[in-house]
Parts: C-alpha cells; structure tokens; sequence
C-alpha cells in the first residue's frame, strides 16, 4: 500500500509502472497529480486483505473504550487515542447500528493544552488508507469540532491534518448551545479544504465534497477522515489560495515531467548535412581592383549574378590565377555573414591540373606562327555549298584571322551559322564560341538553338558598357584556354559595332576621326581583332569577324578602313548576288587567304588557281552561278576538281 507521501517522491515513470500493476486505464497523458490520485482511489476501493484485518483489530478495540473526559494534563490516554483513530470500517458499522437517533450529539471539545501535546504525533507516517466508496452515504455520525482558542493559522494548518478525533454515538455531550456554535465553525472552516479537494479531475473525489444546500449536520465523520489522505498540504489546507501555491511548489515534478515530454524538435537538427565538397561549379574568373574575384556563370552573360563564385585573394596567388580563366571546383553554401558561394577547392583549372597551368607562358609571350592546319569545312551532315566554296576559294585555318565583308542584307549570319556547324562537327577538340554585339534578339535565340557552340549575345537594346565588357570577358577567356594549349575559335558578329561600343565608353581625348570617330576608340577592337594567331608549340586562337561597310555610315568606313589590312584572310559578300536570291553571295574573285599554300596540298591548290584564271573574267553573278551549276553534280570538291579537266 502507498500513501501520498510516498506516491510525491515517486518519478512518474515508476507512478505508471504502479498505475500498469493496478491496472489502471488511461495512465499515458495523465500528469503526476493525477496519477497519485488515480493509484489512491484504487488502493481505497481495493484494499488489501493485510488492511482489512487490521482495521478489524483496530475497531474490536476501539469499542471496547468509550470516549471520557480526561484532564488537560492527562498526555498518555490521548496519544492513544491520536494513533489509532477511528477507521471507516468502523464509521461503516456505527452509521448501520441502530442508534441513528444520537447522531446529533457531538462529542465535547478538548482543551487547547491537550492539542499541544498531540502535535508532536504528527510526524508519524500514517499508513491506514481509508475506503472511499463509504463516502456516497449521506447518513451522518458525528460532526469535527475545532477548538475555541486557536493561536495562529499556521499553527492549526499544521496540526490539523494528522490529528483526527474520535467521536460514537454512544457518548452524548451536555452542552447544546455550545454544541451549535462549535458545528457553525467547523462548517465555516473546512471550506479551504473542498476548494482544494474539487481541484482533482478524479470523479470519485468529487462526489465526496459536501454540497452547500446540505446542513452542516449531515457532513459525517465518515467524510472527513477519508479525504485524510488528499488533505496532507498542511500549508494551504486553511488557505482559500491553497491550489495555486500547491501548483508552483511542485516545480520539481514538473521538471519532471518536462523531461518525459522532450520538445518536439526539427529533423534537420537531428541529422545534419555537410554541404562541404558536395556540389561542383564551373565559372570564369573575374578578378577586382581589390584583389579578389568571382566565377561568372555562361547563363547570365558572364556578368553579375547570383550563381558567383567568390575565389579569395589567397587562392588567385596560390593558383596563379587571372581574369579569363574557367575554374572547377567545389565551394560550399555561404554562412550567415557571407552573400556568395565560396570556392573551397579547385580541381581544374581550363581544362588543365592547377599543377600544369601555375608555370605557363603568358598569351602576349606566345610566339605567332601562320597558320598550318586547316579546318575542314566539308563532308559533314550539314554540308552545304556555302561551305564548300569556302574551302575551296577562302580556307581556314587554325589561328586564322579572318574578316567576313558584307553589306546589309547579305546573309552573313546565316554564313557565320553554317561554319560554326562544320567546325563543330569536324572538329570536337576545338572550343567554339559565337559572340554576337548589338545584334537581334530573335537571332540570338535562332544561334542558339541550331548551333552545338556556346552562344554568347548582347542585344542593341543593351548599353554599350555591358557590349565591351562581354567582349573583354570573352577575349580573356580565349587567350587563357590558348595558353593552356587549346584551339579556340570565336565567331564575331560584328566587329564593326563592337568598335561603335568602344567609341561610346571611351573617354574623350580631344582628337576625332572623321565620322566621330575617337583616335583612341579603334585600339581596344584591333586588339580584340589581333588576338588571333597560331601559337608556337600548340595552341590557337581563330577570329572569324563581320565588318559591315555600305550602311550609309561615315564611321562604318571608318571602322572598316582601320580592319582593312589587320586580317589574313577576307571573305567578300556581294549584295547583288543577295538580290536575285543567289545564295551564298560570295565574291569569288575577291575572297582569299593569306598564305593558303601552308594549308592545302599542291596539287589541289594548282588547280584552284586554273579555277580562279577561269573565273577572273566573269562578273561575280556569272561566277557564282557557272560554279553552282558544275558543283552541284559532284559529292566533294576533290571530285569537283577532278573532273575540271574533262
């Protein structure tokens, strides 16, 4: 058997495991309080032979000594009697004796010396639990009375829990009117006592509390010894506050209980990721004024974007990194004062092991040779006469400078597209890039979508500061992936309005050029335009470039006279083979390549000059369309040049 002391020192681990023993249902989500009671309840309604037995003892002896009038100082009678007081079986047997008609006699107050001298009992564990099940009878026996001189109300609060009187029928008292004024106190004072009893959610406990409409003459003894063991706070029993001090001084159990109930908390907390070394990236670098740099992406342009990169100044001087290069590695997700992915590591650095790239050649000490091997135009899916007459008339080579001529309305776009196809066909190893400036969107869209190159473009409705610092970016890049050893080749469109953007963002020098032209403007686009070359020992940089002249423009002639001379290979367009619909309307007689013997084999070039004798006194249509005419029948042009002889 429990009692509430014990039951308070309990965890409400070991409260349930009782509450599982007694079989007691809906334990889960009750809290400590509750569970007590719950364990209390069951312990009175089933009690324990042991139990039963001793309240039996306790109840033969206790009929056999009536109560009597003892003296003040008498101390030994009434700890006995404090010590084995009244049980309920007892009460149940007297309420049931045929002596109902006494129960209004109460038993006579005790002197208040004689309550001093009980206090000290009650230290002692109490160990009889009551049977609640008696406390529906509404038959009363007898009724508590207080006594008259009460010192303090700690003083009562303290005593009044463990020192229960005993009361029978049998022993009527001589004073009414004092008998009447006692039961008016004792009605008034046990009204702490229901406040904090009706403070348990338990039914059964409930139905004990004595209802206001009853007289004070039918409360029992019966009830007040069997709310004992829910009474045992003696520090709130006479306070009307009592239940809210009793809630904040079980703060340990409710720590208690808090730690049974951990906080429900986030999975991600429980199972952290480490983003670290996870995700790749690839970007080219831009390095600041201050040192440090960012990773542009191809989707935005190279320009400003949130998918940067931030490479810090440690890593540039480590790597011997510079603006152009294309960096690989892995970065990590900012921290909370960063804004950017941080570059944590790097794997390759354009295409090469950093290891390989720390110690190379800078572009501007490359030595520049002719170029030697020719990009082969012809024999792909996508072949087309345009191409092929270009590997005839005007051949390309790796590091070739090339300057594509051509008046309005030409089709040089569609020429530039039909290259890019061929070399990218031809020739996997070669990284391809088509830079399109101030050109249209819908033709932006159109290159990219039939062009396996990558498309870089700003539109004319861009200011010029983003159409130079593309061109830079690219350039950069070009020159960084020809250090390393790479062929690369850039597809301009066009070099005539990339130079318009030069002029517009430099500053003012105080000397012009006919058609607006600054003196200073024109020296970025050549740069630009000579970065072409075949490197020595591997490597190559090949510009194709529009020029546009005949637009009306005097800077146009400008621009195109400043280029004239800078290529080493000039294509010629004719708008009046593009207005009777002669595609591709090429020059013939005037398209060549510098130092085309280096690219072809001397039999084959022997016979492009007996073409070209041939072709001289024609006029560009005539030429276009008598080579349309014969070329059109053959599958190649080694099999177009053999079969000029017959």
């Amino acid at each position: 058997m429990y009692d509430i002391v014990e039951l308070n020192g309990k965890l409400v681990a070991d409260l349930r495991l009782i509450a599982e023993e007694f079989k007691i249902p809906k334990t889960d989500k009750l809290l400590k309080k509750e569970l007590i009671y719950k364990i209390l309840d069951y312990q009175a309604l089933n009690p324990s032979p042991e139990t039963l037995q001793k309240e039996e003892f306790t109840e033969k002896k206790k009929r056999g000594r009536p109560v009597t009038k003892r003296k003040p100082d008498d101390r030994r009678p009434q700890e006995r009697i404090i010590d084995k007081p009244v049980t309920p079986a007892a009460q149940e047997n007297d309420s049931k004796s045929p002596m109902r008609p006494e129960q209004d006699n109460p038993i006579k107050p005790e002197p208040k010396k004689q309550q001093e001298y009980t206090s000290p009992v009650e230290n002692k564990p109490k160990t009889e639990v009551p049977i609640p099940e008696r406390t529906q009878q509404t038959s009363p026996e007898a009724v508590v009375k207080a006594p008259e001189n009460k010192p303090t109300e700690s003083a009562i609060a303290e005593k009044k829990p463990d020192s229960p009187v005993t009361s029978y029928p049998r022993k009527p008292s001589d004073n009414d009117a004092s008998r009447h004024r006692k039961r008016e106190r004792i009605e008034r004072k046990p009204l702490p006592i229901v406040s904090t009893v009706t403070m348990s959610k338990e039914p059964e406990v409930t139905e004990t509390v004595v209802r206001p409409e009853q007289p004070a003459v039918s409360r029992p003894i019966e009830n007040r010894e069997e709310r004992k063991p829910y009474d045992k706070r003696p520090r709130f029993e006479n306070d009307v506050r009592a239940p809210k001090p009793y809630v904040k001084s079980d703060s340990p159990n409710t720590r208690e209980i808090n730690q049974t109930q951990p906080k429900p908390q986030p999975q991600r907390a429980e199972f952290p990721f480490e983003f670290e070394g996870m995700v790749p990236a690839e970007g080219v670098l831009e390095i600041m004024p201050d040192g440090y740099g960012f990773l542009r992406s191809s989707d935005y342009n190279y320009l400003n974007s949130p998918d940067d990169i931030y490479v810090s100044q440690s890593q540039i001087k480590l790597f011997g990194l510079k603006t152009g290069d294309t960096v690989e590695g892995t970065v990590r997700p900012p921290k909370e004062s960063e804004k950017y992915f941080p570059l944590i590591k790097v794997d390759h650095i354009n295409g090469r092991l950093p290891e390989e790239v720390r110690d190379r050649v800078p572009f501007d000490f490359l030595t520049p040779l002719f170029p030697e091997e020719k990009f082969i135009l012809t024999g792909h899916k996508q072949e087309t006469i345009s191409t092929r007459l270009m590997d005839m008339f005007a051949p390309i080579g790796k590091g070739q400078r090339g300057l594509i001529v051509s008046q309005p309305k030409t089709g040089k776009t569609v020429l530039l597209k039909e290259i890019a196809n061929a070399i990218a066909a031809n020739h996997p190893e070669v990284y391809l890039i088509i830079l399109l400036i101030d050109e249209r969107p819908e033709e932006v869209t159109d290159m990219a979508r039939n062009v396996n190159a990558e498309v870089i473009a700003s539109t004319f409705d861009e200011p010029a500061e983003k159409h130079v610092k593309i061109a830079n970016l690219i350039l950069e890049k070009a020159k960084r992936l020809t250090e390393c050893g790479h062929d690369v080749v850039i597809l301009l469109d066009s070099i005539t309005r990339l130079a318009r953007a030069y002029n517009t963002v430099s500053p003012a020098s105080g000397k012009v050029l006919s058609g607006g032209v600054e003196a200073n403007a024109l020296q970025k686009p050549k740069r630009f335009f000579g970065a072409a070359r075949q490197i020595e020992h591997g490597g190559s940089l090949t510009i194709l470039a529009t020029a546009l002249i005949d637009t009306g423009s005097k800077m146009d002639e400008v621009i195109f006279e400043e280029f004239k001379g800078t290529g080493n290979m000039e294509l010629q367009l004719d708008r009046k083979l593009s207005n009777k619909r002669i595609y591709p309307a090429i020059d013939i007689v005037a398209s060549s390549t510098r130092r085309e013997d280096l690219l072809m084999d001397k039999d084959m070039l022997q016979r492009i000059w007996v073409l070209r004798n041939h072709l001289a006194d024609m006029n560009p249509v005539e030429a276009m369309e008598f080579l349309k005419d014969k070329i059109k029948f053959t599958k190649s042009n080694q099999e177009f040049l053999i079969s000029m002889n017959s």
